[in-house]
């Protein structure tokens, strides 16, 4: 799908240190063989963005079901 955005019409994100700058990383969730059906466990990337400065995952871009497991290391963010 490709849709034309006006940059002018966005808002930055910021973490609540007031960090503009994130990365993308990775959580790596282990599947058991018995789930995947296969004779080793299996390995889930989940990409997830983090706060260059404090290295604090953005939990709220993650899926509902990791949000709780990342609150203590993780940050907010806001929207100006």
């Amino acid at each position: 799908m490709n849709v034309n955005i006006d940059i002018k019409n966005t808002k930055s994100i910021t973490s609540p240190e007031g960090n503009h700058v994130f990365a993308e990383g990775v959580i790596l969730r282990k599947v058991s063989r018995f789930v995947t059906g296969t004779s080793e466990d299996g390995v889930i990337p989940v990409p997830c963005f983090y706060d260059v400065v404090t290295g604090k995952v953005l939990t709220e871009l993650l899926p509902k079901e990791l949000r709780a497991e990342f609150e203590g290391d993780s940050t907010g963010y806001s929207m100006d």
